[in-house]
């Protein structure tokens, strides 16, 4: 029986405005730092990695957008485990400056541009036998790491146990699915909510697929705010004055609108007086650089968010 990792890295979030409806809120972080490996990319590359090298695979070949934070995440990943990494990147021509991809070809990873078009064939099964034909040497990791392997590793993750007690609740952001299908299997007396940061009409079938024996999940739609990568003022508002408060960084395309999301949630009086609710920074901190690189974030608003706590 595999035992599960403990989550230290605890931060209670004391807000009148949480306070007054009677519910105590915890955060779980892996790391202040903007490592490539924090949060949840970690464990979802873990065991993907462990698979790679028990098979003799020369490394991992996966896929990702131009400021992908696990692409990011399975460059680092792979060089620590001295493997290569094979990177299959959305995007008509590679930007070396960008910091994320420059980031990946530090660490090694061979960049390989690809059309959109090509791109929306990521989970086709006729074209990943092709691409496994072209690169037999590599484990072949889904897009974001979320596959059973990478759900594993996640559902290793006991986020129920604070430093005051059990709690019922777990929220997190929600990509590609995989967090939340992990910390549902993991968490089982909890209740996991999963703040969708993407339009994603397929992401329910694809939790389901995941944990199909579990109930204890729910996927959180209606926060998207301007869509997947993009937000207002309003939530970069929210996440500097969160940072100012809690001496923590919130990301504005995964964790800040996952937390403001909660934050009104719970003014809504969606949670029980009394309950306990543990918040998964998944990080994403890396992709800080690139918002300021894209000019989403102005450099002083960079320096408060990416400065250690």
């Amino acid at each position: 029986m595999m035992i599960k990792k403990p989550a230290n890295n605890w931060q209670q979030i004391w807000e009148p405005s949480i306070d007054q409806h009677q519910v105590g809120l915890w955060l779980y972080q892996t790391t202040q730092a903007a490592n490539a490996l924090c949060g949840n990319k970690g464990l979802k590359l873990h065991y993907p990695l462990k698979v790679a090298l028990q098979q003799g695979k020369k490394g991992i070949l996966t896929f990702g957008g131009a400021f992908s934070n696990h692409l990011a995440a399975s460059a680092i990943a792979c060089q620590q485990h001295q493997l290569l990494s094979i990177g299959l990147v959305r995007t008509d021509q590679l930007d070396t400056e960008n910091p994320t991809l420059k980031h990946c070809l530090a660490s090694g990873m061979q960049l390989v541009p690809i059309s959109r078009t090509d791109y929306r064939l990521r989970s086709n099964p006729a074209w990943l036998a092709q691409l496994q034909q072209q690169y037999p040497d590599f484990l072949i990791v889904p897009e974001g790491g979320s596959s059973m392997l990478g759900v594993q590793g996640v559902s290793e993750l006991d986020l129920t146990k604070t430093p005051h007690g059990n709690s019922q609740f777990i929220v997190t952001a929600t990509g590609s699915g995989g967090t939340l299908a992990g910390l549902a299997l993991g968490n089982p007396d909890a209740q996991v909510l999963g703040i969708a940061v993407v339009k994603d009409l397929s992401l329910p079938a694809r939790i389901t697929q995941w944990c199909p024996q579990t109930n204890n999940w729910q996927l959180i739609t209606g926060y998207t705010g301007k869509g997947y990568g993009r937000f207002d003022a309003q939530l970069l508002e929210f996440c500097l004055d969160f940072k100012q408060r809690h001496q923590i960084t919130l990301e504005p395309i995964y964790t800040g609108k996952a937390m403001s999301a909660l934050y009104q949630l719970i003014a809504q009086g969606a949670f029980p007086k009394g309950s306990s609710i543990s918040f998964f920074h998944t990080g994403g901190l890396q992709g800080l650089a690139g918002l300021r690189y894209r000019g989403s974030l102005t450099e002083a608003d960079y320096q408060i968010l990416a400065a250690q706590g």
